[in-house]
């Protein structure tokens, strides 16, 4: 009966699907908004391989020390090979391939490229998550995804032809999408820092070991500007972001939270424009308003569901979310 009774006791807070999951989606897209043209700005002087390891190693740092003041438990059994998913999407995949993207590719073409991770993670999510949304949600996912692509295309002048870069920009989605989505379901059981905390762990031995030859290879130099950038990737975009982004995909339902990623693409070239000096005109910012627009009516969509897709919905809130001994 104790244990019953305790077992009541922890019992968290529900948590409103409708607000609290897009808040921390938002707030975590926002957060990774600045990675693409923080990373065109360390990768000036610094080679794509120190900025896309070096950044894992900063925040695996964080990680571990996050770990041990907060004592928290190993994980257990399937979640090491679940985590390694995890890590191979968003630690090493994501950074390194954008890395070695962004030395040729600018800032607009990359957002260009990166406005489709909405819809890879909705589909993602679906799958892993067992999610279905209904056909209203899909078309207006994929319609925003165009809308995102086209956007992104006039501010990076109209140009859509693939090169190289783009084939790794293409790469990059696919694992982030992977790494969203099994990270979303994996913060439900274990806390959404505690995942990408745990995930850092894991990868640390190869990362660091890419960071050495990176640094052996090609000395690291660079102005207070980049290496501020560089600092920001290890920090908040490889580190404190998926705090967030990790909460809001847990609370979910999955699908639905990954839509606020359309807004991504519109606050990287507002960012480049501000950051990089790179063109903003009158046809994006009306561009950027439809790409918010689509992302809201996606969201809207999946809201006003069918009562049996809300029911199901509200039995996919994470109980473990607020679990966290220390937590966003």
């Amino acid at each position: 009966m104790s244990d019953h009774n305790s077992a009541i006791k922890r019992m968290p807070t529900p948590l409103s699907m409708s607000r609290s999951g897009l808040a921390w989606g938002l707030l975590g897209v926002a957060a990774f908004s600045f990675t693409v043209p923080f990373t065109r700005v360390a990768v000036e002087s610094m080679s794509p391989l120190f900025i896309g390891s070096g950044r894992a190693v900063i925040a695996t740092v964080l990680a571990a020390a996050a770990l041990f003041i907060t004592r928290q438990h190993l994980p257990r059994g399937i979640q090491w090979f679940r985590l390694a998913i995890v890590a191979s999407g968003v630690v090493v995949g994501f950074p390194l391939l954008t890395s070695f993207a962004l030395t040729t590719a600018s800032a607009s073409h990359s957002a260009m490229v990166i406005a489709l991770l909405p819809a890879a993670t909705a589909v993602m999510a679906a799958h892993r998550g067992k999610e279905r949304p209904p056909l209203p949600f899909w078309i207006m996912a994929f319609v925003g995804t165009l809308v995102a692509v086209a956007f992104a295309s006039i501010q990076g002048g109209g140009s859509i032809r693939l090169e190289w870069a783009d084939l790794l920009l293409f790469g990059a989605v696919m694992a982030a999408a992977i790494g969203y989505a099994e990270g979303g379901l994996l913060a439900r059981e274990m806390g959404s820092w505690q995942t990408v905390s745990w995930a850092l762990i894991l990868a640390s031995p190869l990362m660091v070991t890419l960071t050495t030859i990176a640094i052996v290879y090609q000395p690291p130099t660079g102005t207070p500007t980049q290496w501020a950038a560089f600092a920001y990737l290890g920090v908040v975009s490889m580190f404190l972001g998926f705090f967030a982004w990790y909460r809001g995909l847990a609370i979910g339902p999955m699908a639905q939270v990954s839509q606020v990623q359309l807004t991504q693409p519109v606050l990287s070239i507002l960012w480049a424009a501000l950051i990089l000096r790179e063109q903003l005109t009158w046809q994006t910012i009306i561009g950027g308003l439809a790409v918010i627009l689509c992302a809201g009516i996606a969201v809207r969509t999946r809201l006003n569901g069918s009562p049996l897709t809300r029911a199901a919905a509200s039995n996919e809130a994470p109980a473990d979310v607020s679990r966290s001994t220390v937590g966003p």
